[in-house]
């Protein structure tokens, strides 16, 4: 685990970076006055943080659907001799950003987006149709209630995990990407360099002032379109290892205002309404990361005692076979 080489202060930095990049200039400058040390310091840090893999990447990070797309979750029925083969079928699809194995039934589950001119259907039933494949359930978003990676690498597996997290008011204005727009987001998407002013380079190669790109960026994020900008780590070798999907069975009368509870818990990065099926009952779905199973497990457990809602199960990941960030209007 990358984890155990850093120390205390990479870890802030970790921590810093992942909710609220600056956006100005020299943002290696600003983030170095918060830790009384020097830009070159920071600068050196971040990048041995990204060699060793900690850091993925550091970049805008779009809200799928209000560029257009249309996104799902995809749960596959595989047999285990074959799952491997199909999945690597699968991820072909740029569309495809996450897949994983999980401990259930349905054993494969990845996410699915297509460009406003796609064919989700079509794209779906060539993957449905692959040898080894016994039946899947599509997943759609019906309500989102959270979404938002921050893993706490400073702190350890809390014993007693509290919902302390207020949520974003996004507006929900329609937008609908200009070419220009296009221009802006495919630039934005990019991981910057490690570099005392990374966003010249973005801002030259759309021809503008960073000034104009720092106030494109901000717009987008005010209108919910960019969720942040902000670096996404590696969640394994940051030491979270347990990866659970908690799939709740609720009431449709008391959805939202579980929902909205579950999406208080800043071990929860993302919430969801998802429709039900004959064979999946569960239409809540909420993602926990944390250091153990068991860890995992008391979270579950705290949030059933806070929610009042006993029906749930846990799928843990077993294997990645996929975790990377779409390309849009690319």
């Amino acid at each position: 685990m990358q984890l155990q080489t850093i120390d205390s202060l990479d870890k802030q930095l970790l921590n810093e970076i992942q909710w609220q990049f600056p956006l100005v200039d020299r943002p290696f400058l600003e983030i170095s006055k918060r830790y009384n040390i020097s830009e070159d310091e920071v600068l050196e840090r971040i990048r041995s943080l990204k060699r060793i893999g900690l850091i993925r990447q550091i970049n805008a990070i779009f809200d799928t659907r209000r560029l257009g797309y249309k996104s799902t979750l995809v749960a596959f029925s595989v047999l285990q001799e074959k799952l491997e083969q199909v999945a690597n079928e699968v991820n072909r699809h740029p569309g495809v950003s996450h897949n994983y194995e999980r401990n259930h039934e349905y054993n494969m589950w990845f996410t699915l987006a297509v460009p406003p001119f796609g064919d989700m259907k079509r794209d779906l039933e060539r993957m449905a149709c692959l040898d080894g494949v016994i039946k899947y359930r599509v997943l759609p978003t019906l309500k989102l209630y959270k979404i938002g990676v921050k893993l706490d690498v400073l702190n350890q597996d809390l014993s007693d995990p509290k919902p302390t997290e207020k949520l974003k008011t996004v507006s929900q204005a329609k937008f609908t990407a200009t070419d220009l727009d296009k221009k802006f987001i495919r630039v934005l998407q990019e991981d910057i360099e490690t570099t005392s002013e990374p966003f010249k380079k973005s801002a030259r190669v759309l021809g503008i002032t960073t000034d104009e790109l720092f106030a494109k960026a901000k717009e987008y994020e005010q209108l919910g379109v960019m969720r942040r900008f902000a670096a996404i780590l590696r969640h394994r070798d940051a030491g979270f290892s347990a990866n659970g999907m908690v799939v709740w069975k609720v009431p449709d009368d008391k959805i939202d205002e579980v929902g909205y509870k579950l999406a208080e818990f800043p071990q929860v990065s993302h919430c969801y309404r998802r429709p039900v099926f004959s064979d999946w009952p569960f239409n809540l779905f909420s993602m926990v990361h944390a250091r153990t199973l068991k860890a995992a497990e008391r979270i579950a457990e705290t949030m059933s005692s806070a929610v009042k809602i006993q029906d749930y199960s846990i799928l843990f990941s077993t294997r990645e076979f996929k975790k990377q960030r779409v390309k849009y209007f690319e």
